[in-house]
C-alpha cells in the first residue's frame, strides 16, 4: 500500500526521520514546518494521511485538527511531548484520529501509519453492495460514509464512522473496548481503550438528543457499549 503522507514537524532532525522511514515502507512523503504550512498544502494536494507535532510555530498542531477536520475527513495522527491525559485527549477531541507521544519509536509510528491507511482504506473502498445500516432514527451509509440522525447529516471522524458503523451492524450487542479495538478497522494494540471512549464521547456530542443521557450509544457498565434505537429509557455516560 503506497500513499502520500503529510509530515508536520517543526524539528528538522524529527521531520527528516520520519520521512525516511515512510519512504523505507513505500510511501511519498512531503515535510512542512509549521502548522500554517500543513493547512495550506492539505488544501492544494490532500494527502492520505497527516502527521502533525502539536507543538509548532503560527499555528499549533491542535489548530491544525480542529480545521482541517471541518474540511476534510483525512486521517491525522498527532504527536506531542505533552503528556497530561487532558492534552492528550484534546487532540481527538479536536479530530484527530490516534496520537503518540514523544519519544517514539519510530517502528512503532510506522505501525500506526499501516492502521490508519488501512482504515481508510477500508472506508473508501467499502463494496457497492453494503446496506445502509439503520437503527431507529439513525443511519450509517458505508457506500457515501454518511450517518443521519432523522434524517439530518452528522459529520465525522473515520475513526468515529468505523466504530459507529461495527456498532450498528450489530444493534443491542454490547461490545468490549477491547472488541471495538479490533473490529474497528484493525486497531489491535496499537490503538489505546481510552481512545475508543473518546471516540465514544464525540459521537454521543453528534447522535445523541443530551449527551449527558445518552438513550441511543449507551454504556453497559463493567463490560462495554452498544447501540440502541433509543426507546430503550436513559442511561448515563460514564
Amino acid at each position: 500500500m503506497s500513499a502520500y503522507v503529510l509530515v508536520a514537524e517543526d524539528d528538522p532532525k524529527q521531520a527528516e526521520l520520519i520521512r525516511r522511514y515512510l519512504e523505507r515502507e513505500g510511501h511519498t512523503a512531503a515535510v512542512v514546518h509549521d502548522g500554517r504550512a500543513a493547512i495550506e498544502e492539505v488544501r492544494r494536494r490532500e494527502p492520505d494521511l497527516l502527521i502533525v507535532d502539536v507543538m509548532m510555530p503560527r499555528v499549533d498542531g491542535l489548530d491544525v485538527c480542529r480545521i482541517l477536520r471541518r474540511e476534510s475527513e483525512l486521517p491525522i495522527l498527532v504527536l506531542t511531548a505533552r503528556s497530561a491525559e487532558d492534552d492528550l485527549l484534546l487532540g481527538l477531541d479536536l479530530g484527530a484520529d490516534d496520537y503518540m507521544t514523544k519519544p517514539f519509536s519510530p517502528r512503532e509510528l510506522m505501525a500506526r501509519v499501516r492502521v490508519l491507511l488501512r482504515r481508510s482504506q477500508r472506508v473508501q473502498r467499502s463494496a457497492p453492495a453494503d446496506p445502509v445500516l439503520r437503527v431507529g432514527e439513525l443511519t450509517v451509509d458505508p457506500d457515501r460514509h454518511e450517518v443521519r440522525v432523522a434524517g439530518t447529516l452528522v459529520p465525522c471522524t473515520p475513526g468515529e464512522f468505523e466504530l459507529l458503523r461495527t456498532l450498528a451492524a450489530h444493534p443491542e450487542q454490547v461490545f468490549s473496548r477491547a472488541q471495538l479495538r479490533g473490529d474497528t478497522g484493525g486497531f489491535g494494540h496499537y490503538i489505546s481503550e481510552r481512545t475508543i471512549d473518546v471516540h465514544i464521547m464525540n459521537l454521543r456530542r453528534k447522535i445523541e438528543p443530551d449527551p449527558r443521557h445518552p438513550v441511543r450509544l449507551l454504556t453497559v457498565f463493567g463490560v462495554g457499549y452498544k447501540l440502541t434505537d433509543g426507546t430503550g429509557g436513559r442511561h448515563h455516560a460514564p
